[in-house]
């Protein structure tokens, strides 16, 4: 586990300013360690697609039965949702979770959309419900699209630097790769 080198301590404990950081930097430390305990399966693009719709399909019906259908009960619960979805999906379906998430959105938001008899009056419920809250559907893609963009990024730099240890071994220097011409 990651160890951190002795900090300096500041005499009296330091300024208000200087305590709250730390308290911030303690509470963040602990959310770290608390995420890392967590499971870390890794899902393919269909399964993440369908843990996070069955999740949300499951919250939205909660949703109703506890909260009569809030929208915000709803949107705070999909934001975690769509964080462990690009979290949890495998790195070669990374694509998938920010394509998984808005569809998941809309399939849980059925129960809470509140629409009149007939299936007319769900569609219109429906469509109404996603409008009104779009704000929680940009917001929850946008997390699982920052979240697998990072990843991808990471994953990238790795082979790159597998590939670079991998020629500085071999006593060749590392090929680059040239882009493919398209006529």
């Amino acid at each position: 586990m990651y160890r951190a080198a002795a900090r300096p301590r500041l005499p009296g404990g330091g300024s208000p300013v200087v305590r709250g950081v730390r308290a911030v930097v303690r509470a963040v430390r602990r959310f770290v360690a608390a995420v890392r305990a967590l499971p870390n399966p890794r899902l393919t693009g269909l399964g993440s697609g369908l843990f996070c719709t069955v999740v949300m399909l499951l919250t939205g019906f909660l949703d109703r039965l506890l909260f009569g259908g809030s929208g915000l009960a709803y949107g705070l619960l999909f934001l975690p949702v769509s964080a462990l979805t690009a979290v949890w999906v495998r790195p070669a379906d990374l694509v998938t979770a920010p394509v998984a998430v808005p569809i998941a959105f809309a399939v849980g938001t059925l129960p809470i959309s509140g629409g009149t008899d007939g299936f007319g009056g769900q569609v219109m419920g429906l469509f109404t419900s996603l409008a009104v809250h779009a704000g929680w559907l940009y917001g929850g893609t946008l997390i699982a699209g920052v979240i697998a963009s990072v990843r991808k990024i990471r994953l990238m730099g790795r082979k790159r630097a597998l590939r670079a240890q991998a020629a500085a071994s071999s006593g060749r220097p590392p090929q680059r790769r040239m882009p493919a011409q398209h006529s």
